[in-house]
C-alpha cells in the first residue's frame, strides 16, 4: 500500500493528550467531533513516556490515547516517538548528543538532539519503533506510521566522522579517486590513509559559517553523507515497523529545506508529507513551490499536508496571525496541489515550554465560539461534504522546474562569483513567474523522466552530472522548450570546474558561451532590454552578470549600462525543432515573467486566467477521468472572470456554464467539477 487508505480527506493534526490532565480529554473528544476533526497524528515525541528506563517499556497511557480515538472513530497517524531521545539516554550514553559545526559536545536538550551515526542511538530508536508498531499493528484505526519528526541538523562527532571515512570508502573505492574528486593537490591536501580525513566543519575546512569552505568537495561530500546517515535511520525505524505491520510509513519534510536532500529519500517513504510554516513575507507562490515539490518526490502521488498553524507560529521573533479566511484560503491550495490531507499543528495548545503560544485549534481556555475554532469547523464541514472527490487525483502537468539540491549546496558554498546569489531565490522567481501564468507545474529532481514535458525550467543548475544534459537537449530536440539561467552549467557532480566553455555540458543546447561574468552589490543595477520594436520591455538586473557570446543564438535581451552595454543578456537557440533558452543575469520579477511568457506562449500553455493578480488556478484528474479545476483568490480586492469551462462547484453544489461570470471575494476558494474528460490518470 503506497498511501493510506482513507474515506475523505483526513482532517485534523498533532494531538497530544498526555500533556493535559486525563479529565481535559472529555472536553476534546466533544470540540473535535464540532470541529469535524476525524483524524489525529499521535505520540510523536512520547519516547520519554513510552520508554522511562533503560529497560523498561510502558506503553499505559499511549494504550488510552490510542483507544480512546479509536472509539471515537477517529483515524489515527502514530508515530514511533523517536523525534526526540529522554535524558536517561543522554546521560547513560553521552556519546548520543550530537557535536556542532564548532565542535562542542552537547548535553541533553531541545530536540533534533541525537548523533544519527551513534550505534546506541540507532539500536534503542529502532527498538522502539519495533515495539510501537508490534502493539498496535492490528488496530484499525491506525491508518500510515509516522517515523522521527522533521529530520534535520548535523553531527560533527568522532562516529559521524568514522561514519564520513566508511561512506566515502564505498564512494569512491581508492584514496586516488577521491583525491582526485576533491582535488586536494590545492592546498597541500592529499590524502595517504583514510584516517586522515576530518569532517569539514569550523575546526577544517571552514571558516564564517557552514558555507565558507576550502574544498567544496569535501563540504559537497559531508552534505550528502549527513542526509544519507539521518535517512538510515529512517530506513531502520521502517524496517522495524514491517516485521508487523503493511500500513504506509511517512516522515514530515519541510518543504525547500537545505540540510536534507528529499529526492534521495523519496524512494524510502511510501507517501510523502511535509509541514507548511512559510516565511514571513513569503508569497503564495512559495508556498505552491513547496507543494509542487513535494508532490513531485513521489512521481506526482498526492501527499499529506501533515502540519500547519490555524492561527500563527511561536518560532519566530515576530509571529503574525492568520487573518479570517486565510487558514481556509491555505488549505484549499495545499489540497488544489495534490494534498490528500488537511492537517494542523497542534489540535491543543500547550500549557507550557517554547510552543505554548503556538496558534491551535482548542486554545488554553477550551472554547468553541473563538474565531479560529469556528473556521476549523467550517473548513471540516467543507472537507465533509467533498468527500472522496479528490482523492488520489493527479495533476496534469507539462511544464517541469527542477530543483536541485546538489546544485543548492555547490551553489551557495562556491567563492565566487557572488555569495549574494541564492538558490532558492533564483528557482522561486522563476516559479513565480508559472504561478502568475496559472500554469501546472511538477517540480522534480533532475534525475527525473523528462519525456512528457513540453517545458523544462531549470534555474540556477549550478552542478550538471549524468546524462541530464543530453536528456534536456532531448525536450527541445523534439519541440519543446529548455530555460536555464545564469551560473548553469558550472560544475561536475565533484564540484569541479568543467574543462570546457561556460554553461558546460549545456553549451550545444543554447547555442551560448560565456568567458567572463561580473558580479556586483544587489545596490547596482543594469538595465536590461528585452524583446524588439513594440514588443521591448526595459527591466533591473542585478547581482551577476554574465557576458555572452552567441554561438548560434539569437538574442533576446542586452544589458542596457556599463562596458558592455548592448551585449546579450538573453537569448533564444534554435535546437532540433525546439528551443534552448539562457538567461545570463538576475533578472527582476517582470523581466523573469517576461521570458517565460514567451516560452509557455509559443506551447500555448498559460493557464485560463494568465493576467489576473493574485487569483491562482490549479488542476487535478481523477481516476476515472474527471478534471478538477481550483480558483483561489490570494487578493485583496474581489476579482470576475468568466468561466472557461462547465461543471458543478464542489464546495456549494452550484452549476457553472461556459461563459457565465464569476465573482471570487478576497480568501474565496472554487472547486469546479469539469463536466468534460481528458481522459484516464495515469
Amino acid at each position: 500500500m503506497s498511501r493510506p487508505a482513507t474515506p475523505k480527506v483526513p482532517f485534523g493534526g498533532d494531538y497530544n493528550p498526555e500533556q493535559w490532565p486525563e479529565p481535559v480529554w472529555d472536553d476534546d473528544d466533544r470540540l473535535f467531533t464540532l470541529a469535524g476533526i476525524d483524524t489525529v497524528t499521535l505520540g510523536v515525541f512520547d519516547w520519554a513516556l513510552t520508554q522511562p528506563a533503560p529497560d523498561r517499556y510502558d506503553f499505559s497511557l499511549l494504550d488510552r490515547i490510542v483507544d480512546r480515538a479509536a472509539r471515537g472513530g477517529r483515524m489515527i497517524c502514530l508515530a514511533t516517538g523517536t523525534g526526540a531521545h529522554p535524558a536517561w539516554l543522554a546521560r547513560a550514553h553521552p556519546e548520543v548528543t550530537r557535536v556542532d559545526f564548532d565542535g562542542r559536545r552537547h548535553r541533553f536538550g531541545q530536540r533534533h538532539n541525537s548523533c544519527p551515526n551513534s550505534p546506541v542511538f540507532r539500536r534503542l530508536s529502532t527498538e522502539l519503533a519495533r515495539r510501537v508498531a508490534h502493539r498496535y499493528a492490528d488496530n484499525p484505526a491506525v491508518v500510515a506510521w509516522h517515523v522521527g519528526n522533521e529530520y534535520g541538523g548535523a553531527c560533527y562527532c568522532d562516529l559521524c566522522t568514522a561514519g564520513f571515512r566508511r561512506w566515502l570508502r564505498e564512494r569512491y573505492g581508492t584514496l586516488d579517486a577521491l583525491n582526485a574528486a576533491w582535488y586536494t593537490t590545492f592546498w597541500s591536501h592529499t590524502f595517504t590513509d583514510w584516517d586522515e580525513i576530518e569532517a569539514p566543519s569550523a575546526l577544517t575546512e571552514h571558516w564564517r559559517g557552514p558555507d565558507h569552505t576550502a574544498f567544496q568537495g569535501i563540504t559537497l561530500d559531508y552534505r550528502r553523507f549527513m542526509s544519507e546517515a539521518m535517512l538510515a535511520n529512517f530506513r531502520d525505524e521502517k524496517t522495524a515497523i514491517r516485521e508487523s505491520s503493511d500500513l504506509p510509513v511517512t516522515t514530515n519534510f519541510m518543504g525547500m529545506y537545505r540540510p536534507i536532500d528529499y529526492h534521495r529519500w523519496a524512494a524510502d517513504l511510501d507517501f510523502a508529507s511535509w509541514d507548511n510554516y512559510p516565511p514571513e513575507g513569503s508569497s503564495p507562490a512559495w508556498m505552491a513551490l513547496s507543494h509542487d515539490l513535494i508532490r513531485g518526490l513521489k512521481d506526482g502521488q498526492p501527499f499529506w499536508l501533515m502540519e500547519q498553524t490555524p492561527s500563527m507560529t511561536a518560532c519566530r521573533d515576530v509571529n503574525p496571525l492568520k487573518p479570517p479566511g486565510v487558514m481556509r484560503l491555505w488549505s484549499w491550495q495545499a489540497v488544489a496541489h495534490g494534498a490528500d490531507a488537511v492537517l494542523f499543528f497542534q489540535l491543543r495548545a500547550s500549557r507550557g515550554a517554547c510552543e505554548k503560544y503556538h496558534g491551535a485549534v482548542i486554545g488554553h481556555a477550551g472554547r468553541a465560539d473563538t474565531r479560529v475554532f469556528r473556521e476549523v469547523a467550517e473548513l471540516g464541514a467543507e472537507l465533509r461534504r467533498l468527500g472522496d472527490a479528490t482523492l488520489g487525483a493527479r495533476t496534469p502537468a507539462r511544464v517541469a522546474l527542477l530543483f536541485d539540491w546538489d546544485s543548492w549546496w555547490a551553489l551557495e558554498m562556491s567563492d565566487g562569483p557572488s555569495r549574494l546569489v541564492r538558490y532558492q531565490q533564483v528557482v522561486l522567481a522563476y516559479y513565480q513567474a508559472l504561478w502568475d501564468a496559472g500554469v501546472d507545474v511538477d517540480v522534480l529532481a533532475v534525475t527525473a523522466d523528462l519525456s512528457s514535458y513540453t517545458v523544462v525550467v531549470a534555474p540556477a543548475l549550478h552542478l550538471v552530472s549524468g546524462d541530464l544534459a543530453e536528456r534536456l537537449a532531448q525536450v527541445a530536440q523534439r519541440g519543446g522548450s529548455v530555460l536555464t539561467t545564469f551560473l548553469s552549467g558550472r560544475v561536475d557532480v565533484d564540484g569541479n570546474a568543467f574543462l570546457a566553455d561556460v554553461p558546460g555540458p549545456l553549451v550545444p543546447l543554447t547555442g551560448v558561451r560565456v568567458d567572463e561574468w561580473d558580479a556586483r552589490g544587489a545596490e547596482v543595477v543594469n538595465p536590461v532590454r528585452l524583446g524588439t520594436g513594440t514588443e521591448e520591455l526595459e527591466v533591473d538586473a542585478r547581482l551577476v552578470f554574465e557576458l555572452i557570446i552567441p554561438e548560434g543564438a539569437d538574442v533576446v535581451g542586452s544589458y542596457r549600462a556599463d562596458w558592455y552595454a548592448g551585449t546579450p543578456a538573453v537569448t533564444r537557440n534554435t535546437y532540433g525543432a525546439g528551443h534552448g533558452w539562457y538567461v545570463g543575469t538576475a533578472l527582476d520579477q517582470r523581466g523573469v515573467s517576461w521570458v517565460v511568457r514567451q516560452v509557455l506562449d509559443r506551447h500555448g500553455l498559460a493557464g485560463p486566467y494568465p493576467d489576473v493578480p493574485g487569483l491562482e488556478t490549479a488542476a487535478r484528474v481523477t481516476g476515472d477521468g474527471a478534471r478538477l479545476l481550483f480558483l483561489l483568490n490570494h487578493g485583496t480586492d474581489a476579482v470576475e472572470v468568466t468561466a472557461t469551462v462547465s461543471g458543478v462547484d464542489l464546495l456549494t453544489g452550484a452549476r457553472v456554464e461556459v461563459g457565465d461570470p464569476l465573482r471570487l471575494d478576497p480568501t474565496a476558494v472554487l472547486v469546479l467539477r469539469d463536466s468534460g474528460r481528458v481522459g484516464t490518470s495515469s
